[in-house]
């Protein structure tokens, strides 16, 4: 069985926990070293029964959010709302009027980012802080955000139910950087932890 195969068949189960033992950058730049212990719940001892460890590699990191300890689930992901500021075009949101309702548009833009982003990024990121939101929905007119485009289509959708204008302005980009490697993430999830990378490699350490 393949060594990354192993690691997720190893926390395959209700009983199966994972452990963040260490984290420590790598000799070569960008590079994190997880190393992480499968372990299994023990019914006779009411305890973790240890399994197996592994280094995993994180090569390439763009952003982490790590804590050691105990986690249950372990998932690797090309497609999560955390790959959106990396993986999709972004896109400048302009609007103008003046809503009938400030408050109820402000409530459907915070709507709008939760139901984008979920736990995962929170306001105001992406969005324009040179003065309050509130403030900045009365204006008349502005930039709203730059921010990624399925959040701009979100807010987009925020403002023309609000009676408002809106155009979008979306940056052109390529999916392959300057030596033809591609530009996306990947991201390994251990519950809320996580690490945002061009990928990840998996060596079996043994038996724990």
């Amino acid at each position: 069985m393949p060594r990354t195969e192993k690691l997720f068949h190893d926390l395959d189960g209700e009983n199966r926990y994972g452990v963040l033992l260490m984290a420590q950058l790598d000799a070569v730049p960008e590079t994190l070293q997880l190393v992480i212990a499968t372990t299994q719940e023990d019914e006779q001892s009411g305890g973790l029964r240890d399994m197996n460890q592994y280094l995993v590699r994180a090569i390439g990191v763009t952003e982490h959010r790590l804590s050691l300890g105990l986690f249950k689930t372990l998932a690797k992901r090309e497609t999560h709302p955390l790959l959106y500021q990396y993986n999709t075009a972004a896109a400048g949101v302009f609007f103008r009027g003046t809503p009938d309702d400030p408050h109820a548009l402000f409530a459907d833009i915070l709507q709008a980012y939760a139901g984008t982003f979920g736990p995962w990024r929170q306001p105001p990121t992406y969005l324009n802080t040179s003065r309050p939101l509130l403030s900045l929905l009365t204006s008349g007119g502005d930039l709203l955000g730059q921010m990624p485009e399925p959040l701009a289509t979100a807010m987009v959708q925020a403002l023309d139910a609000h009676g408002l204008e809106s155009r979008t302005l979306k940056e052109e980009t390529s999916d392959v950087d300057e030596h033809g490697r591609s530009r996306h993430r990947k991201v390994l999830l251990m519950d809320d932890a996580y690490v945002v990378a061009f990928d990840f490699t998996v060596e079996f350490f043994g038996r724990a």
